[in-house]
């Protein structure tokens, strides 16, 4: 039996959002996507200026009048605690409320971390050491060795060399997956690199260079090495489109339409992706009489030539949107085959195989150099889509402290992908009902979903303005037991509400 189950949510359409939530969430859901993300989370909270009469919980939780950027802010600022005075809860206190709502629904068991961001001061404690799996938590990981070895402002190129014969142009993968068929678009995450920009730079370069066709075009999609699929991954998750093998160069994230995301995938991604390409170089050569000839080969793009001749030489290339940007959409989404895809992308920053163990080994030696024993921790990959990962709640919360009041200012790019409770993301479904809409746009956290596995990790502000980071891990689970998600998010709504004292 394939573990997953299905897809982990995705935020209603525009008009539901409208009449099932109040307008305190409205409001708040425009602060979430206005705000530049290195800004956004602790600015957004505290705005200059609130309305008047009794709020019931603090001010940092009411929307903000204005939106403001304090003074010094950056891509360094980001979460720090609200309230510099505000009170640590009271660890019993808090357990109480917690070990009231964290109860599964059937078989199986939860474990749990709670911890205060500044101090690191362990607030709540339920096998919080003990290695579980985590599901698509996970993905946190790569995050953060993402933002730190590959920076957040890195940007993946795909480019057209000229081959070693006369006459043939070779797509030269880069890394990017998230390639648009059409024209680049410059604001988006999505299709930010377009193939149709690519094919229309590359004609120009080729008139420039006296050609006439008619073209060649040859693929080199050799930057990653070892089998494109996990053997960790079900042969059925793969068939359904949780994952496809893992090439660096791919539309849409590996999927045929646009904001497409489930069913099927191209089980040769780069080669679709090639395709598409040529095609779009046919229509802009139709248009100065290049001709370019039908069909697309596997081939290595030449060094470029010693003696200056054209071989290798680079004809044109498109930009990728940066990395800050694509970890934002891989937690907000949870796309696994962007999270692996990354992950090779980090090995081969690392100097490491950019295959399924070299991104591995990668990954955790980012946690390692963080500070964050990773001895005890087992990845058999890094979408979560296995049962055989093993990762504790303790290691979950050391990252998000890390991305949150950690030394390494690289990491606050993650903070504003974590999907926000009942507004973004894979929460953006969630957080509705009366015993959880206490947490509705206040917690924000990573889901994780498999058959027998949920999982919530994140950050929240609580009433006092404490900032608290948490993970909570459920194993061992009854398949389809809807109680066992509600448990998550009404314990996510106590730390919200919190103040424990």
């Amino acid at each position: 039996m394939t573990p997953k189950k299905g897809q982990e949510g995705a935020a209603p359409p525009p008009g539901r959002l409208g009449r099932s939530l109040p307008l305190l969430l409205l409001m708040l859901l425009v602060v979430a996507l206005a705000v530049p993300a290195g800004v956004a989370i602790g600015p957004g909270f505290l705005g200059p200026a609130r309305p008047p009469g009794p709020a019931p919980a603090g001010p940092w939780q009411l929307p903000p009048a204005t939106l403001s950027t304090a003074a010094g802010s950056g891509s360094g600022a980001g979460i720090r605690p609200l309230n510099a005075a505000a009170p640590v809860p009271d660890a019993a206190a808090l357990a109480a409320q917690l070990s009231a709502t964290l109860k599964a629904d059937g078989a199986g068991s939860f474990s749990g971390m709670v911890q205060d961001a500044a101090t690191g001061e362990v607030l709540f404690d339920r096998s919080g050491d003990e290695g579980r799996a985590p599901a698509s938590n996970i993905k946190l990981l790569t995050a953060a060795a993402a933002l730190r070895t590959l920076g957040p402002d890195r940007r993946f190129s795909t480019r057209t060399v000229a081959g070693s014969t006369p006459g043939t142009v070779v797509l030269t993968a880069g890394g990017d997956v998230l390639l648009g068929a059409g024209d680049s678009a410059p604001d988006a995450v999505l299709g930010h690199a377009g193939l149709a920009t690519l094919a229309r730079s590359t004609v120009q370069a080729l008139q420039q260079g006296g050609a006439t066709g008619p073209v060649s075009v040859l693929l080199d999609d050799s930057l990653f090495t070892g089998p494109a699929l996990s053997p960790a991954w079900s042969p059925e998750d793969v068939a359904a489109g949780e994952v496809a093998p893992l090439f660096p160069l791919a539309l849409n994230s590996a999927r045929f339409t646009p904001g497409t995301s489930t069913g099927p995938r191209p089980q040769d991604a780069a080669m679709t992706a090639a395709e598409a390409f040529a095609a779009r170089l046919t229509e802009a050569g139709a248009a100065v009489g290049i001709a370019v000839a039908p069909g697309v080969i596997r081939g290595p793009a030449p060094q470029p030539a010693p003696d200056g001749g054209q071989a290798g030489k680079v004809l044109a290339a498109v930009e990728s949107a940066t990395v800050s940007q694509q970890v934002d959409l891989l937690l907000r989404t949870s796309d696994n085959y962007l999270t692996e895809v990354m992950g090779r992308m980090v090995a081969t920053a690392s100097g490491k195989p950019a295959s399924n163990n070299g991104a591995v080994a990668a990954v955790l030696q980012q946690l390692e150099e963080l500070g964050i024993p990773a001895a005890s921790l087992h990845a058999a990959d890094l979408a979560g889509l296995t049962l055989d990962n093993r990762v504790s709640a303790r290691q979950l919360t050391a990252v998000i402290r890390a991305m949150t009041t950690g030394p390494d200012t690289r990491l606050r790019s993650a903070l504003a992908g974590f999907p926000v409770a009942g507004l973004t993301g894979t929460l953006g479904s969630r957080y509705s009902d009366t015993s959880t809409a206490g947490g509705a746009g206040l917690v924000r956290a990573k889901t994780g979903t498999l058959n027998t596995v949920i999982a919530l990790s994140g950050y929240v502000v609580d009433a006092d303005g404490r900032l608290l980071v948490f993970s909570f891990i459920g194993n061992g689970l009854t398949p389809g037991a809807a109680g066992n998600k509600e448990a998550l998010d009404r314990t996510a709504s106590v730390l919200a509400a919190c103040g424990c004292r």
